[in-house]
C-alpha cells in the first residue's frame, strides 16, 4: 500500500510496483515548500475531484492516477472503504492535491503537520 513520507526537502508518495502500474506513474515527489493544507477525508469518494485522466479507474473500488481539473491536476491513489489523506498544495506545484489511501492516515498526517505553514493551521 502507498505511503506518504518526507524525504529531505520533498514529500514523497511511495507506490508499490502494482500501484505504479495501475496509476501509470512513478513515485510522486513534491517540494515541502508547496504544502498548503492537510486533512483526512473519511469518505474515500469525496477525496476525488475532476475527471479521469491517465491511470486506472474501477468504479466503486479503485481510483489510481492523474485527475484533470480546470485549475490543474490531482494525483489520486484511492481505495474504496478507506479514509484518504489529502495533501493540498500551493499554486505552481506539479499537482493541486495528493489524495492517497495510506495504511495509517493519522500517523502520516502527524508526520506532515509540522511542515504546514502556521498561517494555514485552523
Amino acid at each position: 500500500m502507498a505511503r506518504v513520507i518526507v524525504e529531505g526537502t520533498d514529500i514523497v508518495v511511495r507506490l508499490s510496483w502494482r500501484e505504479k502500474a495501475a496509476a501509470r506513474h512513478r513515485d510522486v515527489r513534491v517540494p515541502v515548500s508547496a504544502l498548503a493544507r492537510l486533512h483526512i477525508e473519511p469518505d474515500w469518494w469525496r477525496a476525488l475531484r475532476g475527471g479521469c485522466g491517465r491511470g486506472t479507474w474501477i468504479p466503486g473500488r479503485l481510483c489510481a492516477g492523474i485527475r484533470h481539473l480546470q485549475e490543474g491536476q490531482d494525483f489520486a491513489l484511492v481505495r474504496a472503504g478507506r479514509p484518504v489523506l489529502c495533501v493540498e498544495l500551493r499554486r505552481g506545484a506539479p499537482f493541486s492535491r495528493l489524495a492517497v489511501s495510506v495504511p495509517d492516515p493519522e500517523d502520516a498526517m502527524r508526520a506532515l503537520l509540522p511542515l504546514v505553514p502556521r498561517d494555514r493551521l485552523g
